[in-house]
């Protein structure tokens, strides 16, 4: 029953609501987002490290998370004790499947099926809870929108702290949880934090029924600008596309930076950081600053983004900053202006759940559809196009305004060839510019292209067109030119390869975003040489040239990562060869002698096992092979579950008595030689290390340093294996370190070993 405006004045305002309804918003979005990379990590040695594995789960947190705030919105249909006995009957039904855990589906599906069985997998395990908590933030705000406080008017200020808690719970679990808490202490404190939260919102349901339940505003609150108007269906289309684009371009900025720029670990996190920023920030007291702020900014920030279609090779780390501050301006700008159109308070749950289907939108594109499409991230640049046509940005002057409505010659003329002017001058410079050594012409011209750009603002299709062009003008043709030449550049879930011929080194190599992962001499006397990582005097080329040797001309290897298919030409005729790779396109690239001819070459009869490695090696039978290079480590982004205790178990019962196993720890970003250490211990296994540093000429070779760590069950194989080479390599002991322990399935963390840009801490 819907109390008088006047109810209760007194209670009212003795009752703190408004702290306890921040701090339920605030401990319901923590919870939400520290769930997410919670069982993400739980999950992973189950089904392994497959990207498909985490689109997959994306796409069910964002499904999820719409049903969340449908059901808010559907809720409010009801008198105020049915909502409040509903969903605290909703969060007390899903706490019967706490604490949080992985549901019992039988085997993994890794087929065709996969992605319906980890939907399943993850609705049985988190679905409930998951599905109440993200109600949470919508329904929280419209119930205090029902309470005599005096800020029920405008109840939007209860977003940013849903934001902050979403920010905190994003960056707690890598930083805080992660590094210092095994996986049941995170299960077990998530589920208290669950129960705390479901006592908070039982508390709040009856103070709001004690105080006395008010029917929320009608009028717009004092911050939005055009909160009056209807709620047409132009209005919520409006809503959609201003909340898909900034989603979209949190997930192709990160894709971007980390395909184009580098794949430090953990720089996933920045992107949806700056993302959850903009939120706070234009839901905010001082919102309607910040999103003008960031409408005068974005485009400058627009414009520098086209250097984004260069594929940098240097300054890297500035031009990846540079994009989370892009990210950011645009995503304020755009948040902003779909805060200021806000609706009243009655209309609060609808609005929420628009914004939140443009946030499914969104991610969609970039995350399932982009990679289907497009040979690179040009999702990219397409959606900083598709923000400066929202972005509603004011001309610089009145008088430009003026001067692009006027109907005198000079309007005209503007109007006419402002897009032909700039379409010519994109084709030219596209085709001939150089930003590392442009001529005074091209300077000149690209000046003149970037003036146009700051004359058009204002004028959304205008300025957008003139931001094509200078893409276009700024490595845009080149990169629209590797994609027309056959096989040059392809996609898959796993990211973006790039095959390149290089003439100074008379070398094809194949690039996975800016990792080298192999490469072949195009001299057909040297085809058959391993190069970069892979040379005769590294710790692998020793090992691979001593295993007849060692253990007889059938020798048994095993190799973790595939790449251009190098090792193979190590291989003897009579050696039995199995190489584990997860990436069919990886596959297809290097069995293709078109592309690479190591395996036709070297090994055409060498067993492939499509697949995570880590599953795949766990059906292999006991003490299969002799040695097991595990070479998945060089890529910075690194399989973090073929690391852990319980992985390396599985590759020592796959190894013969006398085996060996090796590792490539060869990494930008990360020192992974105590983490090799620390396993070796626990485990029981005997390591030494072999660091190779080319010389002059090795490098004229086309030959890459490398650190490649050798382990075997006891100190007499290591003797035996290291007295085989000890004519050409000196193999030391692997250093550890106290603060870096065994990592597991239940514990790991890349903070004690992460380097920043390049460097160790």
């Amino acid at each position: 029953m819907t109390a008088p405006e006047d109810a209760a004045p007194g209670i009212a305002t003795r009752l703190p609501i408004r702290p306890l309804f921040t701090g339920i918003v605030f401990l319901g979005s923590f919870l939400l987002f520290l769930i997410q990379p919670l069982f993400a990590r739980a999950v992973l040695p189950v089904l392994g490290g497959s990207p498909s594995v985490w689109n997959t789960a994306m796409l069910f947190y964002q499904a999820t998370l719409l049903l969340g705030y449908g059901y808010a919105h559907v809720l409010q249909r009801f008198p105020f004790r049915v909502q409040a006995i509903t969903h605290v009957g909703v969060l007390a039904v899903a706490a019967l499947t706490l604490p949080i855990g992985i549901a019992s589906l039988g085997g993994a599906d890794t087929g065709n099926a996969a992605a319906f069985w980890l939907l399943q997998l993850l609705a049985m395990s988190i679905g409930p809870v998951f599905f109440a908590v993200s109600a949470q933030a919508p329904l929280m705000q419209a119930w205090f929108a029902r309470s005599p406080d005096p800020a029920a008017a405008s109840p939007y200020f209860l977003y940013s702290a849903s934001n902050a808690g979403s920010l905190l719970g994003l960056l707690a679990y890598p930083f805080v949880l992660e590094p210092f808490t095994g996986l049941p202490f995170q299960q077990n404190f998530w589920s208290v934090g669950y129960l705390a939260l479901l006592g908070l919102v039982a508390l709040g349901g009856v103070m709001v029924v004690k105080s006395g339940v008010r029917a929320p505003a009608t009028a717009p609150d004092t911050v939005s600008e055009r909160g009056a108007r209807p709620v047409t269906w132009g209005r919520r289309l409006h809503w959609v596309l201003l909340a898909a684009v900034p989603s979209g371009l949190m997930l192709s900025t990160t894709t971007h930076i980390t395909t184009d720029i580098m794949a430090m670990p953990l720089l996933w996190v920045l992107p949806l950081a700056a993302y959850l920023i903009s939120f706070i920030l234009v839901f905010s007291a001082r919102g309607a600053l910040a999103t003008r702020l960031a409408i005068a900014i974005s485009p400058a920030a627009l414009m520098f983004s086209a250097l984004g279609m260069l594929a940098v090779g240097q300054a890297t780390t500035f031009y990846g900053l540079a994009s989370l501050l892009t990210l950011l301006v645009v995503a304020t700008a755009l948040h902003g202006t779909l805060a200021a159109d806000r609706p009243p308070a009655g209309k609060l749950t609808e609005f929420y759940l628009w914004m939140s289907a443009g946030g499914v939108v969104g991610g969609l594109f970039p995350a399932l559809i982009a990679p289907q499409l497009f040979d690179w991230v040009y999702e990219h640049p397409i959606l900083l196009l598709a923000a400066a046509l929202l972005i509603p940005m004011p001309p610089l002057r009145k008088w430009i305004g003026d001067l692009w409505k006027g109907k005198g010659l000079a309007s005209r003329a503007l109007r006419i060839l402002t897009p032909v002017v700039t379409l010519i001058l994109g084709w030219w410079l596209g085709a001939s510019f150089n930003i590392v050594d442009p001529t005074l012409l091209q300077t000149l011209g690209l000046l003149a292209l970037v003036g146009l750009g700051i004359l058009a603002i204002g004028r959304p299709i205008m300025f957008t067109w003139t931001l094509a062009m200078l893409m276009l003008a700024l490595g845009g043709w080149q990169q629209i030119d590797i994609s027309t030449i056959e096989k040059a550049r392809q996609r898959s879930f796993f990211g973006v390869y790039t095959i390149q011929n290089s003439k100074s080194t008379q070398t094809r190599r194949l690039l996975h975003g800016t990792t080298l992962h192999g490469a072949q001499s195009l001299d057909p006397a040297k085809s058959r040489m391993p190069l970069t990582y892979y040379a005769p005097e590294s710790g692998v080329g020793l090992a691979m040239r001593t295993a007849p040797s060692l253990f007889g001309a059938n020798a048994r290897i095993g190799v973790v990562g595939l790449g251009t298919g190098s090792l193979s030409c190590y291989a003897t005729p009579s050696e039995n060869w199995t190489i584990f790779e997860i990436d069919p396109l990886m596959v297809e690239l290097a069995t293709d002698p078109a592309v690479f001819s190591f395996i036709s070459q070297c090994k055409p009869d060498v067993r492939i096992v499509l697949g995570d490695a880590r599953l795949k090696l766990a059906e292999e039978p006991a003490s299969r092979f002799d040695i097991l290079a595990v070479d998945a480590f060089s890529s910075d982004a690194i399989p973090l579950h073929l690391l852990t205790k319980e992985a390396f178990e599985t590759y020592r019962r796959t190894l013969s008595p006398n085996g060996v196993l090796l590792v490539h720890v060869s990494n930008r970003f990360m020192d992974l030689r105590p983490v090799v250490a620390a396993l070796a211990r626990d485990i029981g296994m005997t390591a030494r290390m072999r660091t190779y540093v080319p010389s002059d000429a090795d490098k004229m070779e086309s030959y890459n340093p490398s650190i490649w760590i050798a382990l075997t069950r006891d100190d007499a194989a290591m003797t035996r294996f290291t007295e085989a080479t000890a004519d050409s390599a000196d193999w030391l002991p692997v250093p550890a370190r106290d603060d870096v322990p065994a990592w597991t399935d239940e514990f790991a963390s890349v903070l004690p070993v992460l380097k920043i840009f390049g460097f160790e801490q």
